[in-house]
Formats: structure tokens, sequence, C-alpha cells
């Protein structure tokens, strides 16, 4: 049956993993999962609309209602978005002013080149739907993988690609499915890295992509020629981190990426011009960097090939860029900041969209003309909810004297003295206001960014009673190169320090009661580890999730781009590099810990293999260490919102019994 969220779990609570060694058991959360996950009222909506609903963790991971992606039609005029509306899940067609309806069930949309057509994915099939209808007629079905269809330039035919061979290979298709699907490339990528797509030259002839065949540890750019189905490797230097972009002309493909004898910069990228008759290579010359935030952003070119569009977030704030596609200084088109989730084109670049969430902004579409003028909000799909806040954009010293950006949520009680700042030795003595527990977070991804998004656990925990203090420590991306190369080869070492000084930050303020935890997830799993073997007279309690604690002995279960990272992240193979890979064994220095520890994990993650819980279970028993732990049949994003509402409950548990809560 449901569980108190009203989300039906994966399996029962009673009949989720617990451990031998789990030192907490379900009774102990109940009365704290029914307060967090306290159902919404009956009469709630799934869109925005002018409703408060409360911050709880039921709420949070309810999936109420969002935008997740839009594609912009080639004239410019009408919007594909896709996520959940006011009529459920699904691909909504909106105009320019946000007017609109659910068109299809279904995700991925693509539009034909004329615009009167609309190829997308549901079931696991390929459709398409005409622009004025919402019946679908399917196109390709019974294919494994299928993702990411795009359109031939004549409109006759669809690219996709499909795992059918045991690679992602790219497969072409009658656009009226009137012939059977004809696989094109053949072992073009990795089974499991579905990053990119296929990208039609402007005369239907060929379709260049993204591959591994020439090396497993590289991302080449390759041409496929339609009528021979021959294909030929273009790059050399390059490793690509979005799909390649043909020019109005022909003549140039465009990309993000990183230079392959340079650490493997996440986030932030070089903008490439490739030639793809010669292989001729350039990087666009400019003053700051592309991001691919996580390598799922691409480029745009103008009409007349002149301009390159892209994303760059800087201090964790995105906007849209213009360069000269011969390079020059590139400026803003937008002044929007917040998290971006999504960017797209027309045909001639002169309309854009994207996918943008703020801190107290749900994740929705907004639209921009390349002409100028302000972005604007065509969507109103997410919820508010009570209590959200801005954070307060903070800096704070580290231990080396360099400073760190960070993002400091509080109780409501503390709002008003957050805001007013740091406060003198005398002042602080004379201070009779309530004192909270802090938290240090950790974000994930070691070379990204804590994104200023709507982070709401974050805003969860501050509403709970927490100071939270969200960090982005050195190594991560929108600081600059200078800042991103002070982790390389010294992943969870220096970087590891800067949430110790953190710590300090805290205790320093009057209205901290003294107590301080970390928590994070992924590599701010690892870091919250780490951190507690580094720095361990700093935290009171840990929550590490999803993390690595020896990345040598696991690195052979990870999947093909937690290979690549880690091997670059060290300079190379453990046995290469034995004394960069012994900084990242947190299992060696666990014997350091003092904090109790609350470690969890999903069971079939392969980003972050699971035997690093189990490594790490062993190793805190082992030693003696007081530690709870808890595993999920999960991978390493949940996709279960039970799992997730699950876990953070523990968190919050763990985190009270050992820190207390707020005191007058």
């Amino acid at each position: 049956g449901p569980d108190s969220c009203g989300l039906p779990p994966t399996r029962p609570m009673n009949e989720l993993r617990w451990p031998a060694h789990a030192l907490v058991r379900p009774v102990v959360l109940t009365a704290l999962v029914a307060a967090a996950c306290s159902a919404p009222s009956s009469d709630s909506t799934l869109s925005g609309g002018d409703e408060l609903l409360p911050l709880t963790l039921g709420n949070i991971y309810s999936d109420r209602g969002s935008a997740s992606g839009v594609a912009v039609s080639p004239d410019g005029t009408t919007l594909a978005v896709t996520g959940r509306g006011p009529e459920g899940p699904g691909i909504y067609r909106m105009d320019l002013g946000g007017n609109g309806q659910r068109w299809v069930r279904g995700g991925s949309p693509a539009w034909s080149p004329d615009g009167s057509r609309l190829a997308f994915l549901s079931g696991g099939a390929l459709h398409v739907v005409g622009v004025a209808s919402d019946q679908a007629s399917t196109v390709v079905d019974g294919l494994p993988g299928l993702r990411n269809p795009s359109w031939a330039p004549d409109g006759h035919r669809i690219a996709f690609y499909s795992t059918q061979g045991g690679y992602q290979d790219i497969w072409v298709v009658a656009a009226d499915g009137s012939d059977p699907p004809r696989q094109l490339t053949h072992g073009a990528a990795s089974e499991d890295d579905p990053r990119f797509s296929p990208s039609w030259s402007p005369d239907g002839t060929q379709i260049a992509y993204v591959s591994n065949a020439a090396d497993w540890w590289h991302d080449d750019v390759w041409v496929v020629d339609l009528s021979t189905g021959d294909s030929r490797k273009v790059s050399s230097s390059l490793m690509a981190s979005s799909t390649p972009m043909w020019s109005p002309d022909g003549g140039s493909l465009a990309l993000m990426g990183t230079a392959k004898d340079e650490y493997w910069y996440e986030d932030l990228s070089y903008l490439y011009v490739v030639d793809p008759a010669d292989g001729g290579e350039r990087i666009v010359d400019m003053q700051v960097y592309a991001t691919d935030y996580i390598m799922r952003h691409e480029i745009a070119w103008s009409g007349d090939g002149r301009w390159i569009y892209f994303p760059y977030h800087e201090r964790g704030a995105f906007d849209l860029w213009a360069v000269p596609a011969e390079g020059g200084v590139a400026t803003r088109v937008t002044n929007v900041g917040g998290s971006w989730n999504a960017v797209d084109a027309s045909a001639d670049a002169s309309v854009f969209a994207f996918v943008r969430s703020a801190p107290t902004e749900g994740q929705e579409v907004w639209t921009v003309k390349a002409s100028g003028g302000p972005a604007t909000r065509v969507t109103d799909f997410s919820p508010r909810f009570t209590g959200v806040q801005r954070p307060l954009e903070v800096s704070y010293r580290s231990f080396d004297g360099l400073y760190i950006q960070a993002f400091l949520y509080v109780p409501p009680a503390l709002r008003g003295v957050a805001e007013r700042g740091s406060v003198g030795a005398e002042a602080s003595e004379r201070y009779a206001g309530p004192v909270c527990p802090a938290l240090v977070q950790v974000h994930g991804g070691g070379t990204n960014s804590y994104m200023q998004g709507q982070n709401l656990i974050e805003q969860y925990l501050a509403a709970r009673g927490y100071v939270v203090l969200a960090i982005n420590y050195r190594g991560g991306s929108g600081f600059g190169r200078s800042f991103q190369d002070l982790s390389v080869e010294d992943w969870l070492n220096g970087q590891a320090r800067d949430p110790g000084a953190a710590a300090d930050w805290l205790r320093a303020q009057p209205w901290v009661n003294d107590k301080v935890g970390i928590y994070g997830g992924s590599y701010g799993g690892m870091q919250s580890m780490s951190a507690i073997t580094r720095t361990p007279d700093k935290f009171d309690a840990a929550v590490p999730m999803r993390g690595i604690y020896s990345e040598a002995l696991t690195l052979p279960g990870a999947d093909r781009l937690g290979k690549i990272f880690t091997i670059t992240g060290h300079g190379g193979t453990p046995e290469e590099r034995p004394e960069i890979y012994e900084k990242t064994n947190t299992l060696d220095r666990m014997d350091r810990i003092t904090a109790p520890v609350l470690v969890m994990h999903g069971e079939r993650d392969v980003r972050a293999p699971f035997q690093n819980f189990e490594l790490a279970v062993e190793r805190l028993s082992e030693l003696g260490k007081e530690f709870e732990s808890m595993s999920y049949p999960e991978g390493h994003g949940f996709r279960d919102p039970a799992n997730s509402i699950d876990m953070y409950a523990r968190l919050d548990a763990f985190f009270r019994k050992h820190l207390g809560e707020c005191s007058n």
C-alpha cells in the first residue's frame, strides 16, 4: 500500500533492506516521517497557481509539477515543453505568451524542419504527431534504448539512437514509417553513455556524432555518410562534451569540449570549431568559457553563421552568452542567473528558450529574443512552498586564506540577525536570541558547482531548525581555471579542508549552538567522509551519501564516465599514480573519525559502485566507530520518491539526535 506520503514505495517500508549492522530501525523514524511527509490538502493542484504548499519532504518529492525540457519550433513561434503541468505529465504545446495545453504524453520532442510535425518518445517507441493534432503515429517500436530523435533537413527521415547492438548507435527511419529503420553506425559509443544526439548536415548527406570507437577513453567527433554508411573521425585533440552543431553553410562544426592533454573540466569548456572536411580544429578565442552543465547543454549558430551562442555559469548562476564565430569578446544575452536545466533555439537562433529555476522559483520555461530585451517566463507548472527563502550569498576564509563562496540558509527565527551580518565580540556576548545547530552542505560532481536554483532540501532543513551553509569548495567550476586547478590530482585533500573552515565560520556565529554536521551526495558524499578524516575535530556528525571511499578498489565497477573522471582527476590509473589514489582513500583514514556517521547508498549504483558502501560499513565496524547505515534498491540517482523521502528523513533524525535543536 502507499506510504505515509501517499507514494507507493518500491518495497513496503518494513521490507526495505535493513542490514544487520544498521543501528537504526523503522520504528525510530515513524513520527518524524509522518511529520515530514504530511500529505497536502485534497484541493492541491499540479500547477503553480497561487497555492502555497507546506515545505515537507512529501511535497518536495511528490512531482507535483515542473518543466523539465523545451524545444523551440523552427520559426520561433511555438514551444514544445516537457514536464508535469496542469494536465499532468507530457509534452505541452505553447506559444511564446505562455498559452497552450498538453499535446501528447511523452518526452524528447523534436520539431520537423517545417514546423508541421513533432517527433517524440513514449513507451519506448518513436512517434510523430501533426502540429494541429493529438493523434500520433508510431514510427519505430521494439528497439531497445531508443532516444534523441533528430529530423533530416528534408523532413523525410529521422535519426535516433538505439542500443540494439550493445552500443549507442545511430539509426535512420522514414518519418512516415514506410520503411523499416536502418542502422547507420556500428559500435559508435558505449552502451552506458547516452549523452549526445545525431546532428544532420544542412544538405542532409551526413550526420555528425560523438564516438569513442577510436579509443575507449576518448570522445571524438565523427561524421557518417548517409549514402555509403562510411564513418570517419574528424577531430583529434579535443574531448567532446556536447553534440557537434553544423554551421548554416555546412562548412564547420561547433561544440563544447576540453583538450585531451588537459584536465577533464566539467562545466568549464572551450568552444571548438572543427572543419569536417580536413579535421582542422581551433578554440574560439574569448575571455570566458562555456558550460556544458554535466554534458547536457548545446551551442547554437546564428542564421548567418557569424555568431555562436552558448550557456555559461559564474558563481553558480547561468546566463546565455554570444561570441563572434571567429573569436573575440563574448557578451551576455541574458541577465537572469539561476540554474538552467535545458536551453534550445529556433532554426536561426533568433529566439531562445531555457528551463530555469531560482532560489525562490521552481523549474519553469523562459524565452528571450537574440535581439535583446528582458527574458520572459512562459510556464507556471511548479508549486510554491511556504517558508522558502532567498539564501544569503556569503564568503568565508578557508585554511590557506582563500575565500570560498557559500549560501547561507537559516531557520525563520534567525533570518533577521543573519541578514544584519557578523557582529563584534562584545555584541556576541550580549546576544540573547535563539541558537541552532549547523550543517555544512558539500555539493556533488567535484568539478561542478552548487547552483543558484531552488535547492529545496537546504530550504527544508533550514525550516526544520538548522543553519545550513552550502559551499562551493575549491576545484569547482564557475570561478575560473586557476580555482578549478586547485583540485587537479589533489582530490579530497586540500578541498576537504574547506568544509572544516566552513564549520569554524559557523561556530563563530553567536546564533549557532556549537554543533556542526556535514552532508552531501556523490562527490559530496566523498567530501563528507574525507572531511571527517582530514579535520575530525570540526564536525559532530556526518551523513555521506552515494560516495566513493576507495577509488583504487572500486574503479573496475564504475561506468565509463566514472572511470574517465577518476583517471583524469588522478592523472592516471591506480597502478600509474598510487600516491595520488592514496589521497582519496578515506578507508585508510577512518581510524581518525570521531563523529558519528550515517552512511547511505544505492544498491544498483555504478557511478559510485555499491562496493564502497560495503567497504565503508566493514571498516567502520572493524574500528568500532559509532555509525548507522542504510541502502536502497536504487542507482546513483534515486528514482522512487519514497526512497528519497526516507533517506532525508533519516538524515534529519540523525542530525537531530547528535546536534540537538534550536533553543533560546
